[in-house]
């Protein structure tokens, strides 16, 4: 259309959506008046009932101004016309509306109850809170990551949904003294967790609880005791290298750092590993690493593109009896096994050239080895020295079963020595 005429369509673009002011009535109050012409008055005023509950309420116009009755106003919730049958005239100024078994709210700041004029106009409004009232807080579980600051967080209650605007406070104090704190950084790891992040007191217990608040009533968790000692977790390992162990074809090597937060703590660690192939989503995890900081994976696919992980569980932290927290898993580290040196069906392999130790027996006697590993990880330093062992010996077998051939180390053959 262009600029300077108006018209029914340009005015209908420029005339502000109802819906709108609905939606925002339970937040910036309701209407007490619709276009100035008519005054009324919605009761009860923003009631909180509960769930299955049922509504009487009445709109009362005043004054007496063409039109303003009762047989003329008609009700909406949350936008939408109710049917006429819910309603009935109770006089001429008055109009009331009867709801039977109540769903929860479908917006926690409320239902909008909204008296209408004949010619639409809004004339008065109610909140309607419609929910359940909390249940008890449960499952809080505490960590702290440099013994000076805790971090909760809780599940809601069994079922959760109150259909009102609840609140939880995380309180907390030290268990023999000391008055009740109350935490103010919430949200930090989930909707329901908070974050403390200083001025915690060592080798004193704390008691810890939750409690939860809306319009209907309130609930109080379990109170939970620990001492900031015996919750105390890390970030994960980092530098995690995995690499092949030479050539061998079903083994990887694992190293990882230890976490450096706890570097000037008194405290010990262990570790576990996961790993899983390329193309799975099902990871197994090593549970016997203790406190080292590598590991040999065995009984591996060979040719197979391997992620792994790490994580770390700091214990025994100036003395504490109490395991600590497992640490999250480390960033996926790849790597792949060797591929399979041995022929294919069909295919064929060259024998190692005249004079030349082979290398088939050792193979072959190292895999027999490893059969009792197979489909294990062996990270004990037990198991590294006898492995060790175990191949210095076959080195030393192999060596003597060559000069007993008369194989030497050049190469060339030695003559027999007769003796009498």
């Amino acid at each position: 259309m262009p600029a300077g005429r108006s018209g029914p369509a340009a005015q209908s673009a420029r005339r502000p959506p109802l819906l709108l002011p609905l939606l925002l009535l339970c937040v910036l109050g309701a209407p007490r008046a619709g276009s100035g012409a008519h005054m009324a008055v919605i009761s009860p005023q923003d009631p909180t009932l509960l769930i299955g509950s049922s509504l009487q309420a009445t709109c009362s116009v005043h004054g007496d101004p063409p039109g303003a009755t009762a047989e003329g106003l008609y009700w909406t919730l949350n936008g939408r016309r109710l049917a006429p049958e819910l309603s009935r005239v109770l006089n001429t100024s008055t109009l009331a509306l009867a709801l039977a078994n109540l769903n929860g709210s479908r917006q926690q700041s409320g239902d909008n109850l909204v008296c209408h004029a004949r010619d639409g106009s809004i004339l008065a409004g109610s909140c309607l809170y419609v929910g359940l009232p909390p249940e008890k807080p449960f499952n809080i579980s505490c960590w702290s990551k440099n013994m000076k600051d805790l971090t909760c967080r809780w599940t809601p209650g069994a079922h959760g949904e109150t259909f009102l605007h609840t609140n939880y406070s995380l309180k907390y104090k030290l268990r023999w003294y000391g008055q009740d704190n109350t935490c103010e950084e919430y949200h930090t790891v989930g909707p329901h967790s908070c974050h403390i992040p200083k001025d915690l007191a060592l080798f004193t217990p704390y008691e810890i609880w939750v409690e939860a608040t809306n319009r209907l009533g309130s609930a109080r968790s379990d109170v939970l005791t620990l001492d900031i000692l015996d919750v105390v977790t890390t970030d994960p390992p980092p530098d995690v290298h995995v690499s092949r162990v030479g050539g061998l074809e079903d083994q990887l090597s694992v190293r990882w750092v230890s976490p450096p937060a706890l570097k000037d703590f008194l405290f010990q660690a262990k570790y576990q590993i996961r790993y899983r192939v390329e193309d799975s989503v099902d990871w197994k995890v090593v549970d016997d690493v203790s406190n080292q900081t590598s590991c040999r994976l065995a009984g591996l696919k060979p040719g197979t593109v391997y992620f792994v992980q790490v994580r770390c569980n700091p214990f025994g932290i100036y003395g504490s009896k109490k395991a600590g927290i497992w640490s999250e898993w480390s960033h996926p580290t790849a790597a792949s096994t060797p591929r399979s040196e041995r022929p294919g069906p069909g295919g064929g392999a060259c024998e190692p050239r005249g004079g030349e130790p082979s290398s088939g027996p050792v193979r072959r006697e190292l895999k027999q080895f490893l059969g009792w590993l197979k489909k294990h990880a062996y990270c004990s330093n037990l198991s590294f020295r006898l492995y060790d062992q175990w191949r210095a010996w076959m080195q030393k077998t192999h060596k003597t079963r060559n000069q007993d051939e008369g194989i030497l180390p050049s190469g060339r053959r030695g003559t027999t020595r007769a003796f009498t």
